[in-house]
């Protein structure tokens, strides 16, 4: 009775139902953490209220696009960032989820393909699968520079294998800075995927929510997509929940760049889309300025402490260590690569059974060729230390041949 677009196993996976049964007690800490409201950062509380209390909220004027100045507030915070995009080639929406919905809806039909990178997102599965489009992975390659990259030729196998198929790709979606990887996407990397979409009219999709968060890229980053002058059509995703810190007030946007008269055409059909659900909340759109300016009080608040952790834990994993951090560029996740000698699950049922410590296995993402954690860089300094102690530790004891057989048990 139920629609196959969601024919998903359902059932919780182990490390899920230890999870549930680890919260409440004392001395769990959570390295997975992507809630920034919860981690102890300053109360933005009293700056939210003086946004909302000076926004007007008497009357209610539908704006399928967002209204004039909230958009014009988007724009001038790209502005203050050295980053040129116009209020009118943008489209508000109420989340960065809502974004892809909107997109898929436009781009593709039942059965379209979007190409989406691995490791990445678990999220891309449900976005496209719900739009009724087949999310194809590429693969994001560790190189002997120990950056990553897009793998071009998992690119072209892709669509190699889709088009002998006689399937569509309408998209190629990539994540600037990925999450969990941190890479960030350089002028290279887009112009290859630039010319890979143009000529089959496909379109880039970027999502770039962590794009305040670059700690340090490699040569030629690219900062906004849409903005950089493709030859296919172009949407830049960004949104208040990563950028300002408030996941609460749901509020994205989509910024759509390349040939002008794609542009067009494409903002007149999302236009018609988000008119069918005038989605965005009104009191959050009216106090946009204010809240886009609350949000830089939040990042100068992040940003050390992601410095702070990110060095704390090279510190910890650093030479003669059992373990091995791959480098990142930004976001706020790390991955940490551990001794094969578990699963990565395995190795999380260990530290939420053994240490209370609550990690994300690198199955999660679609991480290949090794067996990694993924911790997240937002928990408080104090917290985070405790933490990874905790890990190197069990780590260290594992890797020394220690391994207890209930841990053994728990492979998958």
């Amino acid at each position: 009775m139920f629609s196959r677009r969601l024919d998903w196993n359902v059932s919780e996976n182990r490390l899920a139902v230890a999870e549930a049964e680890a919260r409440g007690r004392r001395g769990f800490i959570d390295l997975t953490v992507s809630n920034p409201t919860v981690v102890g950062l300053p109360d933005l509380g009293e700056e939210i209220r003086r946004a909302f209390g000076a926004a007007p909220m008497g009357t209610y004027v539908p704006s399928a696009r967002g209204s004039e100045a909230a958009r014009g507030a988007v724009a001038e915070d790209y502005r203050a960032k050295g980053i040129e995009v116009s209020p009118e080639s943008l489209i508000l929406t109420a989340s960065t989820s809502e974004s892809y919905s909107f997109i898929f809806k436009l781009l593709a039909d039942a059965g379209d393909a979007v190409l989406v990178p691995a490791p990445s997102y678990p999220l891309f599965e449900y976005l496209a699968r719900l739009e009724g489009v087949q999310p194809v992975p590429y693969r994001l390659s560790h190189g002997i520079d120990r950056r990553w990259h897009v793998d071009l030729s998992s690119v072209d196998e892709a669509l190699a294998r889709i088009d002998a198929a006689g399937g569509r790709v309408r998209a190629i979606v990539v994540v600037s800075p990925n999450h969990p990887t941190g890479s960030v996407l350089t002028t290279e990397d887009a112009a290859a995927l630039d010319a890979r979409c143009a000529p089959r009219g496909a379109a880039l999709v970027a999502d770039e929510v962590f794009a305040d968060f670059v700690r340090w890229a490699g040569p030629s980053p690219v900062r906004c997509l849409a903005a950089h002058g493709t030859s296919a059509l172009t949407f830049s995703l960004g949104g208040l929940s990563k950028s300002c810190g408030l996941p609460q007030l749901k509020l994205g946007w989509i910024s759509v760049g390349g040939p002008a008269h794609a542009v067009r055409a494409a903002l007149d059909r999302l236009e018609l889309v988000a008119d069918t659900y005038l989605s965005v909340n009104a009191a959050t759109e009216g106090a946009l300025p204010d809240l886009l300016r609350v949000g830089e009080r939040f990042r100068a608040a992040l940003r050390p402490r992601l410095a702070a952790n990110e060095a704390r834990l090279a510190r910890l994993v650093g030479p003669g260590s059992s373990a091995s951090v791959l480098p990142s560029e930004g976001g706020w996740s790390a991955i940490v690569r551990v001794p094969a000698v578990l699963s990565d699950e395995a190795w999380g049922l260990a530290l939420l059974e053994r240490d209370r410590v609550l990690i994300h296995p690198g199955f999660f993402f679609d991480l290949e060729g090794g067996t990694f954690l993924v911790v997240s860089l937002l928990p408080d300094e104090d917290i985070f230390a405790q933490g990874m102690e905790r890990l190197v530790s069990r780590v260290e004891e594992i890797a020394a041949g220690q391994v207890d057989e209930r841990d053994r048990g728990r492979e998958r």
